[in-house]
């Protein structure tokens, strides 16, 4: 179990200079509104107790450099559990946030809805719901902080529903709290390590790295659309150019870069070259610094896909999506979509980065939805708010590498291919011995050249030094 802060001791641990909201005024009858007999009698105790009259604190505070509102659950009082003037809290959070244009930062400990309130307890989730909702629409960033305990209709609604998802370690975390499942349910999975590894948590932050951790976010998901000046080097047009496109940077040099290959089968020796550069090499090469989600938010990851933010040139935030060469799985599709969602809902340009040999097609994965995974991703570059650019930067292995790349705006380094399956497939398919996969590799046209001249990318992007 991680350490459990009062709601003022969060607020520190994330940000200073907090200025707290005026409290909006709601009367109740004696006992609350369904006459619960010692209910006020509790309130009081939790008031002695915690010196707050209410299960959360509301106010904006400064982030780095970043003046954010900040919604703090006390879970001393009444189990930071949500009543109607807790909903009445948020909900003018939200609003204040809204009019000032401010992120949204929620640092959840909660044991869910208020019985002794009822069903008017409950019907606040609805407006939790409602508020965050507001803030997406608007394009607000909202970033979860999940403290101990994160139960019930809070991680329901502002923890599960933010954008980027934060707990700290040992932090209990499920929809069903600790006095409500089932006996046997075993204790390991309500935690914020197993939410993690479940898709639902896109980083553990332990408590020291939480403040670092939360201005870099911000910064990245706050940070001005850059306009771009100029013309750029090379075949790349400027972004003010192509709509404000994302840059495919030249690749980072590798030993022996290699040029253009002479055949298909080259081309396919030099993409799964152990020593030609992988995705982290130029994610780091782009980026000043990153920040990463994870996560499809439907119980799975996939170590095969990084996605997130990251500062760019002239400071621009860039959304990312890359794939590191490994078959991907459904939750890589279905991350690498919330990513280009999420991207789109904040006014991010998105790079996307494609290396697979193809969609990960075991039977695990056909359980796992490959194909609606799939095609979920091929709908959010179609329909992307934002500009896509797409870099091939290895293996380039069929529709589940399709389904990455941006059409109309897809671009390749000398040492990758594209197909639309891999060589030695297609003679199998073809029922060709395996002396003929060379020369189907040829009569693929899969080479980058070759697809430059069928007009399926636009251009060859040549590496560093060359």
């Amino acid at each position: 179990m991680t350490e459990r802060f009062s709601a003022r001791e969060a607020i520190a641990l994330a940000g200073d200079d907090f200025r707290e909201l005026p409290v909006p005024m709601r009367e109740f009858k004696p006992d609350g509104p369904l006459s619960w007999q010692g209910y006020d009698d509790s309130r009081r105790r939790a008031l002695t107790r915690t010196g707050e009259d209410e299960s959360v604190v509301c106010g904006t505070a400064v982030i780095g450099s970043t003046r954010a509102v900040l919604i703090a659950f006390e879970f001393g009082f009444l189990g930071g559990s949500l009543g109607a003037r807790t909903g009445d809290r948020v909900e003018a959070a939200y609003t204040h946030a809204r009019a000032h244009r401010l992120p949204v930062v929620s640092l959840v400990a909660t044991g869910g809805s208020r019985m002794q309130e009822g069903m008017l307890a409950l019907t606040q989730l609805q407006r939790v719901a409602r508020q965050s909702a507001l803030a997406r629409e608007a394009g607000l960033p909202q970033i979860a902080v999940l403290r101990d305990p994160t139960t019930g209709g809070g991680w329901a609604t502002l923890g599960a529903g933010a954008d980027v998802t934060l707990a700290l370690p040992g932090a209990q975390v499920g929809f069903a709290g600790s006095r409500v499942r089932p006996s046997d349910a075993d204790p390991a999975a309500y935690t914020a390590e197993a939410q993690m590894a479940a898709g639902a948590v896109d980083a553990v932050v332990r408590e020291e790295e939480l403040r670092e951790t939360l201005a870099l976010w911000l910064t990245l998901l706050t940070a001005p659309a850059a306009e771009a000046e100029g013309e750029v080097e090379g075949e790349v047009e400027s972004e003010a150019a192509s709509g404000g496109e994302v840059e495919p940077v030249p690749p980072p040099a590798a030993l022996g870069a290699p040029g253009l290959p002479a055949t298909g089968w080259d081309a396919v020796r030099h993409a799964r070259s152990p020593e030609r550069p992988r995705a982290a090499a130029y994610l780091d090469a782009y980026f000043s610094h990153r920040a990463a989600i994870s996560g499809d938010r439907c119980g799975g990851s996939d170590d095969g896909m990084l996605c997130g933010f990251g500062s760019g040139p002239a400071g621009r935030t860039v959304a990312y999506a890359a794939q590191c060469g490994t078959a991907t799985r459904p939750a890589g599709y279905r991350t690498a979509a919330r990513l280009i969602r999420l991207a789109g809902r904040l006014g991010f340009p998105v790079l996307t980065l494609v290396d697979t040999p193809g969609a990960a097609n075991d039977a695990q994965a056909e359980r796992q939805g490959a194909g609606s995974a799939i095609a979920d991703l091929f709908a959010a570059v179609a329909t992307a708010r934002t500009p896509v650019t797409t870099l091939v930067i290895g293996e380039g292995g069929s529709g589940g590498a399709l389904a990455l790349a941006a059409p109309g705006n897809t671009w390749a380094t000398p040492d990758s291919y594209f197909s639309v399956i891999a060589p030695e497939l297609a003679a199998a398919i073809l029922k060709r011995p395996a002396s003929e996969v060379r020369d189907t590799a040829d009569q693929l046209r899969i080479r980058p050249q070759d697809l430059v001249e069928l007009g399926v990318i636009r251009g060859i992007v040549e590496h560093a030094g060359r």
